[in-house]
């Protein structure tokens, strides 16, 4: 006789039921669960792009490493500037541009011509931008009004000496690739790159190939293609396993060649549901360990986490909406905490939405909603029906909205919480 299973929630529930585990509950079992990797890797900055720094990058030497111009103009000392109605007269004793030094130092009554980054000459203290001042051969006519100091950069405003130009745990982006170049350092040690393990389950699935074509009930696997994509996105290596089929001891040797495949996680879609022919519960416990599987969510509420081996295993819903955003909510996070980042969460904030949504108290939704600027003013608008098989809603989207478990329906006008799709990575 074969195991049953009690009946469980799918994404499209409507219904509650009372023992669904909130999602900042089920997020934080999930984070509790994982670890960072410890192995790391020295490279080359042009190669570390997109990587996570595993030990901190110091300035060995201030940056800027000397008082310099920050506009085109005329260095001087601040005794000289004129009133805020007056003017003064100086005269020009010479230049100095970036790379090359002045060839004197400012005395009282002298200015020199300085242009951007240009180092400060000996005795100035003041750049006057040369929008301020008239020039008649060597002589310089001063307009009042600049202040002591103005447009100079100090020297270590940007970093002081032993300052962290980047910390530990931050993904190595443009910015912060430049950062580093600034003070001299040519390589970095970043950790190592996650091995990720990712299959479909389900018979209904078709393999994109040439020729493909779908017999009755069957479906092109979505699911696989947007979740490389999601992967390559944070610069995983994938070990694809394919389409499972839905059958107990195919599932087992799919999960147990994953896990002895050394991969850093397992992720699978579909098969964590409530149809006796999905295996993905049942295969967890009798080979690993489930955490949980059932969360106050939607779209996404069938989710199966747990252990085989020693890779984490995260058990996606088979819809693909309910997919994605089961990622991009737990699984995301998760590898980011893997990959040894220290911020796992994804940027988020409140605007207006412009048009009325359906929502049931006692749940988190995760909509998709399309931000804009109307009249000057941020406001979001869903992408109209919601199913959680509707790709096309992420398609149209850019972000989602969030609607909170305390939360029901939306009017016009009301505040909610939104989530760029941008800052999810």
């Amino acid at each position: 006789m074969s195991e049953r299973f009690e009946p469980q929630p799918s994404c499209e529930d409507r219904d509650e039921a009372p023992d669904l585990m909130p999602v900042a509950s089920a997020r934080a079992a999930l984070l509790d669960s994982v670890s960072g990797v410890t192995a790391t890797e020295s490279l080359p900055l042009h190669a570390a792009v997109g990587r996570v720094l595993a030990e901190d990058v110091l300035a060995e030497f201030a940056v800027p490493g000397h008082d310099n111009s920050a506009m085109d103009g005329f260095a001087l000392r601040a005794g000289d500037l004129p009133t805020n109605d007056t003017t003064a007269e100086l005269e020009i004793v010479g230049s100095a541009w970036a790379g090359r030094l002045a060839p004197c130092r400012v005395e009282v009554g002298q200015a020199i011509q300085v242009a951007t980054g240009a180092v400060m000459p000996e005795g100035a203290d003041t750049v006057v931008i040369q929008e301020r001042v008239h020039v008649d051969g060597r002589r310089l006519t001063v307009l009042g009004g600049e202040a002591v100091g103005a447009n100079v950069r100090r020297a270590g405003e940007d970093l002081a000496v032993g300052a962290v130009v980047v910390a530990a745990g931050v993904r190595l982006g443009p910015a912060e690739l430049g950062a580093v170049a600034s003070v001299g350092v040519e390589q970095v040690v970043v950790t190592r790159s996650l091995r990720v393990a990712l299959l479909s389950t389900g018979n209904e699935l078709v393999s994109l190939h040439s020729g493909a074509a779908l017999a009755p009930g069957q479906v092109f696997d979505s699911n696989r293609q947007c979740l490389l994509a999601a992967l390559a996105l944070i610069g995983v290596e994938v070990v694809d396993f394919g389409i499972i089929p839905d059958d107990a001891e195919a599932t087992r040797d799919a999960f147990l060649r994953a896990s002895e495949a050394g991969v850093d996680a397992i992720i699978a879609t579909g098969g964590a549901s409530v149809s006796e022919a999905d295996h993905v519960a049942r295969t967890l416990r009798e080979i690993g360990e489930l955490t949980f599987w059932r969360v106050a969510m939607r779209p996404g509420r069938p989710l199966a986490t747990g252990l085989v081996g020693h890779a984490p295993f995260f058990g996606l819903p088979g819809n693909p909406v309910a997919a994605l955003v089961s990622y991009y909510q737990f699984v995301l996070p998760a590898l980011k905490k893997i990959m040894g980042m220290r911020d796992l969460y994804s940027p988020s904030f409140k605007v207006q939405c412009s048009n009325a949504l359906k929502k049931s108290v006692g749940r988190v939704e995760y909509q998709r909603g399309v931000l804009s600027t109307q009249s000057g003013e941020i406001q979001v608008r869903s992408t109209g029906r919601q199913g959680a098989g509707r790709l096309s809603s992420m398609v149209q989207a850019n972000c989602f909205i969030v609607l909170g478990e305390t939360q029901g329906s939306i009017e016009p006008g009301d505040w909610v919480e939104v989530q760029p799709f941008d800052g999810l990575v």
